[in-house]
């Protein structure tokens, strides 16, 4: 099975060039990449914490103290993201959704709007009340945007590692992400290899198509 070019050269960076930055451009699609991120019934519970300096980065490593091994991952990458994740979708979140969907065009009249309103509200009561997983659900959400951010960046030429070696508590009360009704999961660092990186130059391994793939 042919393999595209940035999926192949895509993997986990452990040691980044710390004097090699994103550049403006590069990095200002990475970060639309955040934002226009697939997610069920366009309800984007999600928050980013965004590092470009060393300031910002180093408010992020307290979190990797006990993590050595992720901690010069943050301090050396170009730019550093905390993925967080609501706790729970308040009515006046919903409305905010609803509203920007709408200043954004979405729908042609009030009963659309309302059909919007109505689906979004539908998945959402099902995962609240009866399968009582929201805030897997909304991880779940968050967990696809990091993907999908991952490859974004990769089509760009921008290595990246995704990271949930770190004390998350520390995260949420560096940023007050608990005040705001969210709480990290998991920071990614962006920015390019350094020449000693050994897994740059391992063989990637992944299980065969005949294991993992079935035909319906």
């Amino acid at each position: 099975m042919k393999t595209s070019t940035f999926t192949a050269q895509r993997y986990s960076t452990k040691v980044f060039d710390a004097n090699r930055k994103i550049s403006a451009q590069d990095w200002a699609e990475i970060q639309d990449a955040l934002r226009q991120s697939p997610s069920s019934v366009n309800i984007q519970p999600w928050h980013f914490i965004i590092a470009d300096d060393d300031a910002g980065k180093a408010r992020i490593a307290k979190a990797f103290a006990n993590y050595p091994f992720n901690a010069n991952k943050v301090i050396d990458a170009s730019h550093v993201v905390v993925f967080a994740c609501l706790n729970q979708a308040s009515d006046e979140f919903l409305k905010a959704v609803l509203a920007q969907e709408d200043k954004d065009g979405r729908y042609a009249t009030a009963d659309q709007k309302k059909a919007g309103d109505d689906v979004r509200r539908l998945f959402l009561n099902i995962h609240r009340e009866e399968l009582k997983d929201e805030p897997i659900w909304f991880a779940k959400q968050v967990y696809l945007n990091l993907g999908f951010t991952l490859m974004a960046a990769a089509t760009l030429g921008v290595d990246s590692v995704p990271m949930e070696g770190a004390d998350f508590a520390t995260l949420d009360a560096e940023f007050g992400l608990s005040e705001k009704g969210y709480h990290s999961l998991a920071v990614v660092a962006f920015g390019y290899r350094a020449e000693e990186d050994f897994n740059a130059k391992l063989p990637k391994s992944r299980l065969t198509g005949d294991v993992i793939f079935t035909k319906a």
